[in-house]
């Protein structure tokens, strides 16, 4: 937890920019995972958490925009959960801890809440993405279930991702903790992975590291050597010669900041010659990529740079063909890379993309493309300084979708479809850094960044 002092600057932040009305701001429930006692971790809120700090269930925070009052809505604990779970601090003290100096029963929420929306009053909130604040909302606010979402307030979803999404020193430092874990659950997998391996067993080794150092991975561990599908969470293969094992995979610290890492590794120790060449074109744009950010300029102008090289190296590969430009204007090159280059990151790995993807990453002036490929670039809009973003392009012989867009004849003028056939056994690349943005450049978070080179890649490996 931080001082309350940033709690409360923050809070009244949010006030002035709201103006008028009630913020509410719920945090979240256990959830069962089998039955309603075995409970998933628990994972607090994260705007909860950014505005009022504290990380237990059935919480919830309310700003009158007005006049600047607040009010903390929690449960102290009973007899049968100080049996269960020991002393706890009452809500009074934990509010203190945040700057509130008024608590009330969360049970009394939907009453209190709801009294002043009956006489008209203005009630701010963001989109619920669990079912049970969904279902608390319908009924505090009297909003058809179905509705509840419609209802949102634009007004405060546009003042929290203004302050989220500049980080401030205290935030920094939380994500380079977290980039540092993140580094320890690569460099160990890195270092640790051989023939004959099962992915499962990495993937519990760098879920254990994250856990011993932090609270959890930041998502759920991407780590298989059929990389080129994104988000491939299964693992069940032994790791075999000539094939490319793709992990992507971060650490959230004890405060829930996120790091997300993406390195793609020989199974075997060392690349074959077309591994290195594709992995070379990769490792290329990323870096030019990472060169290229700074605040003014644009993260869909940077994703169409990194495109570039992608396409590129491609053609000098004979895989595709024409006028470099050209065919990334028509959207060629994403045959091999359909997502973004990135996206923005904090206390969410995708941070506030609860809050909808195009409010986060785009604005009202710069609208989100819609042509295959482009569409998938969460964060477009004008960099600035305290912008955390992942810069992570890939490289991918999908065979359905190139068996898709040959039949179609879909970019045929820019892509060679009878040379792909030998690499639908490929797999894919891609590697992944996390940049903070500065005042005139941005920095590489954590103290290390991994190996990046093949020869850096190769070398790590070595004694596997």
């Amino acid at each position: 937890m931080f001082n309350k002092e940033v709690y409360a600057a923050r809070r009244n932040e949010l006030a002035k920019k709201v103006k008028t009305g009630l913020i509410l701001i719920l945090g979240n429930t256990e959830l069962g995972m089998n039955y309603i006692s075995n409970t998933y971790r628990f994972r607090q809120d994260s705007t909860f958490l950014y505005f009022f700090g504290i990380d237990q269930p059935d919480m919830a925070g309310l700003i009158d925009a007005g006049t600047g009052e607040e009010i903390i809505f929690g449960n102290d604990v009973s007899i049968d959960d100080i049996i269960w779970m020991g002393p706890q601090p009452a809500m009074a003290e934990r509010a203190q801890r945040v700057g509130v100096s008024r608590v009330m029963p969360f049970d009394s929420l939907e009453s209190y809440v709801g009294n002043y929306a009956a006489k008209g009053a203005k009630v701010h909130y963001l989109p619920p993405y669990r079912s049970d604040n969904r279902v608390l909302l319908h009924k505090t606010l009297s909003i058809a279930l179905d509705k509840v979402n419609e209802g949102a307030s634009p007004e405060l979803i546009k003042a929290v991702v203004s302050l989220r999404e500049i980080k401030d020193k205290y935030e920094v430092a939380e994500m380079d903790k977290a980039a540092d874990i993140g580094y320890m659950m690569h460099f160990t997998a890195m270092k640790m992975a051989k023939l004959g391996m099962v992915e499962q067993e990495l993937v519990g080794i760098m879920e254990g590291i994250a856990i011993s150092n932090g609270h959890m991975p930041s998502f759920p561990i991407i780590l298989s050597q059929n990389g080129e599908t994104l988000h491939n969470h299964t693992h069940h293969q032994v790791l075999t010669d000539g094939r490319i094992l793709v992990i992507d995979a971060g650490a959230e610290t004890n405060m829930h900041y996120a790091s997300d890492f993406t390195r793609s590794l020989p199974s075997g120790g060392k690349f074959t010659p077309v591994q290195s060449d594709i992995y070379t074109i990769v490792s290329t744009a990323n870096n030019l990529a990472i060169d290229m950010v700074r605040p003014g300029i644009t993260y869909r102008e940077v994703h169409l740079a990194a495109s570039k090289v992608i396409a590129q190296g491609l053609m000098n590969l004979g895989l595709m063909r024409g006028n470099v430009d050209e065919a990334v204007e028509a959207g060629a090159h994403a045959l091999f890379m359909p997502h973004g280059l990135g996206h923005q990151m904090g206390l969410d790995v995708h941070d506030m993309e609860d809050l909808g993807e195009n409010n986060v990453g785009y604005t009202q002036t710069f609208t989100r493309a819609s042509q295959f490929g482009l569409k998938s670039l969460r964060m477009g809009k004008e960099l600035k300084p305290g912008h955390v973003i992942t810069v992570e392009p890939g490289c991918y012989f999908i065979p359905a979708l190139i068996k898709k867009w040959k039949k179609e004849g879909t970019n045929k003028q820019f892509i060679n479809f009878d040379k792909l056939e030998p690499f639908y056994n490929f797999g894919g690349i891609r590697l992944e850094d996390d940049v903070l943005v500065t005042d005139n450049k941005c920095r590489l978070l954590g103290a290390k960044r991994l190996p990046i080179t093949v020869a850096d890649v190769e070398r790590e490996m070595s004694g596997n």
